[in-house]
């Protein structure tokens, strides 16, 4: 798992960064390793909720939402 870490780092940096194009990309690269993990579906809502693609995100968030029912940072 260490490199879907790696890959969330990544995203989160270019997520900040306001590279979004290249955010999706590292978060949709750690999502092919790990699709269980309802932070990386969070970041991939925020993600596409900054490039426009709104229904896209309300998907991510609902997947969050749906593997930990709690996740209060889904957004």
């Amino acid at each position: 798992m260490e490199s879907v870490n790696a890959l969330i780092t990544l995203g989160k940096s270019y997520l900040e960064n306001g590279s979004f194009h290249e955010a999706l990309e590292s978060f949709e690269q750690a999502v092919s390793l790990d699709q269980n993990n309802p932070d990386l579906w969070n970041f991939m809502g925020v993600t596409l909720r900054s490039l426009g693609r709104y229904d896209e995100a309300v998907d991510c968030f609902n997947k969050s939402l749906k593997i930990d029912p709690r996740d209060k940072d889904s957004s």
